[in-house]
């Protein structure tokens, strides 16, 4: 057993050891990674195949009336990946002016941003009380908050399924949404939209809406859970990339495992909900409705209104929109789409520094070193030893930030030993320094936790 000063990690740091030399090094016995202590499992495997489609178009300005010219001299450039199809919509409410609009007025799959609408749609006529009963109350905060799927199949059968669509529409003014295509009105997640128009349903939420409407819809958004109802972590892009205060409303749409539970085990691969017809091994955001099956780009239909553009139903989605800053200063919606067989947590980690590229005032910058994770199933605890409780897993190879580090319980994973661990402030855990990719068994620039 190597000793505990010289077991080391796979290190992403320098260009000495790449990835195909380090699943190369993994073959055979050690690609069978051993649990930490026989407790936290993380197996170590090459990523799934997936359908590298043209990277997106250089970062143009959006189109919209809405968009005002702005400078971008000492600007950083916005990060999307070459493989990352994004459009992105950043709009300061204190001073009137988007700060950023790159492809705003693409057409994407809504996955469960469509959410917004499913809620304003049942409070819209209900004025002017909005008093609701409490089984309502609720399901809307679980359909918000937590992006329950059986809620949302609720109200999308409850409001005429495509019908909620097209009375949202005009009555918030948008330009870019539509129904879902022909054919398949019972996916609510295949609702088009863009990320100019995702601005302009938070702008009516904060500035038009009623006062009651207002603060349950905002009220939810404020309380979004880590943990989703089907067990994806939703800290990807705003929670990730800005400290609070913030609203999230998340979608993700064609993974196979976010690895988010409470209880610290790894979530499996959801089962069917009531009333949403069969389901694969897709996401439960990636179900979006009856049925299950995403459709070829190809088979996708355009959209009818101001966009003849179709819709992407084949890569994988993943979006982030909400507020940033105090009193909801600035609206965000980062809207994304990558290959297809994309790991969840590679997307996670892209969106995330995609958004934390961003200039949005208001924001706040968490302190800390974002470091990269491997393996899988891995196990944030309460404190630095593996009798501790598990709070949560981590997304496979998911970046997090790393607050501080210390020494406690001795960790063995073949062929590493360590006894340090790091400090997840944006997790409230600590994770063995083991599963971090950096070499050596501290982390290089991270303090010591006082």
């Amino acid at each position: 057993m190597p000793s505990l000063r010289t077991a080391r990690r796979p290190s992403f740091l320098g260009a000495a050891l790449t990835t195909a030399g380090l699943l190369l090094a993994l073959t055979g016995s050690a690609l069978a990674v051993a649990a930490e202590s026989a407790d936290d499992a993380a197996a170590l495997s090459p990523a799934a195949a997936s359908v590298t489609l043209p990277p997106a178009g250089p970062a143009t300005a959006g189109s919209g009336a809405e968009v005002e010219a702005r400078g971008t001299e000492g600007r950083t450039v916005v990060d999307i990946p070459a493989d990352v199809t994004a459009g992105v919509a950043v709009f300061d409410r204190l001073t009137g002016r988007f700060t950023e609009s790159v492809e705003a007025d693409r057409a994407f799959r809504s996955a469960s941003v469509v959410k917004l609408l499913l809620a304003l749609d049942f409070l819209w006529n209900r004025g002017p009380g909005y008093e609701l009963p409490p089984a309502d109350r609720d399901r809307l905060g679980a359909m918000l908050s937590r992006s329950d799927d059986a809620a949302a199949n609720h109200y999308w059968s409850a409001g005429g399924g495509s019908s909620v669509v097209s009375r949202m529409v005009p009555r918030l003014g948008l330009t870019g949404t539509a129904p879902p295509p022909a054919g398949y009105p019972g996916y609510w997640g295949y609702t088009a939209t863009t990320a100019a128009d995702t601005v302009r349903v938070y702008r009516y939420l904060l500035d038009t809406a009623p006062t009651p409407v207002r603060d349950l819809v905002m009220g939810a958004l404020h309380r979004s859970e880590r943990c989703a109802a089907d067990g994806f972590d939703q800290g990807f892009g705003l929670p990730s990339a800005f400290d609070g205060p913030g609203s999230v409303k998340q979608g993700w749409s064609g993974f196979v495992s976010g690895g988010c539970v409470s209880s610290g085990s790894p979530a499996a691969t959801p089962g069917r909900v009531a009333g949403e017809g069969p389901r694969t091994s897709v996401s439960a955001d990636g179900v979006e409705g009856p049925g299950s099956r995403r459709r070829s780009t190809s088979d996708a239909s355009p959209l009818g209104g101001a966009s003849t553009a179709v819709v992407d139903l084949t890569s994988d989605a993943l979006h982030t929109t909400g507020t940033v800053g105090p009193e909801d200063r600035t609206v965000v919606a980062v809207l994304t789409l990558h290959p297809d067989g994309t790991p969840y947590g590679t997307a996670y980690s892209k969106v995330t520094t995609l958004t934390g590229s961003l200039d949005v005032p208001g924001a706040v910058r968490p302190s800390g070193t974002r470091f990269t994770t491997w393996g899988s199933g891995v196990r944030v605890r309460a404190s630095a030893t593996t009798s501790s409780a598990a709070l949560t897993t981590l997304p496979a190879g998911v970046d997090v930030i790393v607050g501080c580090q210390r020494q406690g319980g001795q960790v063995s994973v073949p062929p590493y030993v360590n006894d340090w661990w790091a400090y997840l402030p944006q997790y409230g855990g600590w994770i063995t320094n083991i599963y971090i990719a950096s070499s050596g068994n501290t982390l290089p620039g991270v303090p010591r936790c006082s």
